[in-house]
């Protein structure tokens, strides 16, 4: 089975790369009835509440971004193929110049170290925003929140430190790279955010973990997810920026959309469709 999806946007080579997959239970969207749920996922005949892990690999004017890692091993034996997706892509962890964590959850940067801490991209420059930074290396902040915060705290701090020197941290709309421009995108974690690539008059949108799962925080942007540290905050994030992107006709990916996770948002109602161009 391939894991990753490649389209070209301007001229630069996009290429999505899926490390593993989940299914969510109906627990982990704490504000929403069940029978609602059961409703939305009936409704497109589907049966699970599917999830992707994405990292995404941009080749633009001979540079080589990673943005996100993946979960490695963390999440069960779904997961963890980012070094398979990365071959099949042509790419090795040492042709990486820039890493970019759109937050510093374990699903996002758990990959970008080994089980022993040591660094998975001996070349690349890290770069987080400083809210980001700040937010997961301040222990006394973190460990007085409830579980699992304090350990993926250690996690990100362990990622942080492994990247020492080569650590660089940004403003929320500040250049990632040449064409990449970090996207603020609030309420997920407190320096959560995406990028916008610019290439050659084409563009894409990364929304971050602004969704989680497609088949219901598309079709409603009411529906919020556990893992937003604040959710009100991120529910108006996630319908501003869907408007925006069907106002727009904008090509998108993120996160945790379903392969080959590149799309368009159409307005459906009240909430919106996710179609493939």
């Amino acid at each position: 089975m391939s894991r990753i999806a490649t389209r070209t946007i301007g001229e630069a080579a996009v290429t999505v790369l899926t490390d593993g997959s989940t299914d969510f239970g109906a627990a982990l969207f704490p504000a929403t009835r069940p029978e609602h749920i059961d409703t939305l996922l009936e409704r497109q005949g589907i049966e699970k509440i599917a999830t992707n892990f994405n990292a995404v690999l941009i080749r633009n004017g001979g540079r080589t971004v990673l943005c996100d890692a993946g979960p490695r091993d963390l999440f069960g034996p779904t997961c963890g193929f980012l070094p398979q997706a990365m071959a099949e892509a042509g790419v090795t962890p040492g042709e990486v110049d820039v890493l970019f964590a759109t937050h510093l959850h374990p699903d996002h940067i758990a990959g970008m170290i080994t089980p022993g801490g040591q660094a998975v991209f001996p070349g690349a420059e890290l770069v987080v925003t400083r809210a980001e930074q700040a937010f997961w290396s301040d222990e006394n902040r973190t460990a007085a929140l409830p579980d699992p915060i304090p350990g993926w705290a250690q996690l990100a701090r362990a990622v942080l430190a492994a990247y020492g020197d080569r650590l660089r941290l940004i403003g929320p709309e500040d250049e990632i790279a040449p064409g990449l421009t970090a996207v603020p995108l609030a309420g997920h974690t407190p320096g959560h955010g995406g990028w916008r690539l610019s290439s050659g008059g084409a563009q894409l949108i990364h929304g971050g973990d602004i969704i989680h799962a497609p088949a219901l925080q598309a079709i409603d942007p009411e529906i919020g997810i556990a893992f937003d540290m604040d959710m009100d905050t991120a529910r108006k994030t996630r319908k501003r920026l869907l408007d925006e992107l069907a106002t727009d006709g904008a090509l998108f990916t993120g996160g945790h959309y379903l392969r080959p996770a590149f799309h368009v948002a159409v307005r459906d109602g009240s909430g919106y469709r996710l179609e493939r161009p």
